[in-house]
């Protein structure tokens, strides 16, 4: 067979699969179609379908083949991340700023500093730290992957859940967000290449600069050529970002958080993020997948897991309960909040192929943070349902008493 004919068998295993398990095992409830993708790009990976069934393995993902799905992967996981980055609303956070901004702090920190322990614990064992990396860079790169909050699969959820546009979303929606701005920082600074600061500095003088220009340029055009001139910005800052030794990742985070949301009809955005995961992101999820790795043992890569996963739930909720009890919230409303935002996904992941990319962990390290990132977020919806149910019922009480 050709490259395009294997190319396009791959694709229809990409699409194929993960729909079918999705819609006939009726998985909504703990792992919706984007999760089910996630575990599917696993599972089609060389740990599984490559280790199992190898001749079938070699002959759809060939190199070639896998040149083509890396991509259309790079592209989709830069829209996607661009998004996220629009979808920042900076000016609600700074309306709200002491409770944000205690939030914020503490549901960062707390799975920060449980993380850091935990990779710390790693640190000691052979077989997860990368080849590039010092220790500070590994533990603050795990650490950070813990605090992690996937803000774009939280919209997601908080739509199935139907807050999205209640007060209790949007105060979510500000704590991610700030929580976001400050991930993104720290990774920039694990990436710091002292080595090649000087394009590293060169590139922010000249984002700065182009930013503004670009930010007068966005607000003078009509909406139906922003999003033609959003693109090219989008490839401008991912080509930058790289250039300098940052990752085109971190660039289109940039590209998208110095654009502002009103520029753009908010239905065609919800409907942009929507078409990018329902055609492209499954790509990226199967690339992803192609990099699981089991080479330190089975066993050991999924105690890792569930070191890193207990470090990740449990720091969150503590930091939110803590939060909780300093701005006297209700009962269960910290628990609601602490479960949602430890929803990892995919931006964990991104941050995770960062990581890798740049060598600061292992092939073993990411497939453990890939399976702490897919069973935090199979676990948010049956965790919050009960809760909110709970809530609505105190509520109702509460009504009725007076």
């Amino acid at each position: 067979m050709s490259t395009t004919e294997v190319f396009l068998v791959a694709m229809a295993i990409i699409f194929t699969v993960p729909w079918l398990i999705w819609r006939l095992g009726r998985t909504d409830h703990y792992a919706p179609l984007v999760v089910v993708q996630i575990i599917t790009g696993i599972l089609l990976g060389p740990g599984v379908l490559g280790k199992w069934f190898p001749a079938y393995y070699d002959f759809v993902f060939t190199p070639s083949v896998i040149q083509l799905l890396n991509g259309i992967a790079w592209w989709s996981v830069m829209l996607f991340v661009m998004i996220a980055g629009v979808e920042l609303d900076l000016k609600k956070a700074w309306e709200h700023r002491r409770e944000s901004g205690i939030t914020a702090g503490l549901a960062l920190g707390a799975p920060l500093l449980l993380g850091c322990a935990a990779a710390a614990v790693m640190l000691g064992l052979d077989g997860w730290m990368g080849a590039q990396a010092m220790s500070w860079q590994f533990v603050l790169g795990i650490g950070m992957a813990c605090a992690v909050t996937a803000l774009p699969i939280l919209i997601l959820l908080m739509e199935k859940l139907d807050i999205l546009r209640q007060p209790l979303g949007q105060r979510i929606l500000r704590y991610a967000s700030l929580d976001d701005i400050a991930i993104w920082g720290v990774l920039a600074l694990i990436l710091m290449d002292w080595g090649r600061i000087g394009k590293q500095f060169a590139f922010l003088i000249a984002f700065v600069a182009l930013g503004l220009a670009f930010r007068r340029l966005m607000a003078w055009l009509p909406e139906r050529d922003r999003w033609y001139m959003s693109l090219i910005w989008l490839a401008v800052c991912g080509l930058g970002a790289d250039w300098a030794g940052l990752h085109y990742m971190v660039g289109a985070f940039l590209a998208g958080a110095v654009m502002d949301a009103h520029w753009f009809d908010q239905d065609k955005l919800d409907q942009l993020r929507h078409h990018v995961l329902l055609v492209m992101m499954p790509v990226f999820f199967l690339s992803t997948g192609l990099r699981t790795n089991w080479a330190v043992g089975g066993t050991a890569v999924f105690a890792a897991a569930a070191l890193l996963l207990v470090a990740s739930v449990v720091g969150k909720l503590i930091g939110v309960r803590l939060a909780g009890y300093v701005l006297r919230w209700s009962p269960g409303e910290a628990s609601i909040i602490g479960w949602l935002l430890q929803t990892k996904a995919l931006i964990m992941i991104i941050f995770a192929n960062i990581l890798l990319d740049k060598q600061i962990i292992t092939n073993a390290a990411f497939t453990a943070l890939l399976l702490m990132a897919v069973a935090s977020t199979m676990l948010t919806v049956p965790m919050v349902k009960p809760l909110m149910h709970r809530a609505a019922q105190r509520l109702q009480a509460g009504l009725l008493s007076r």
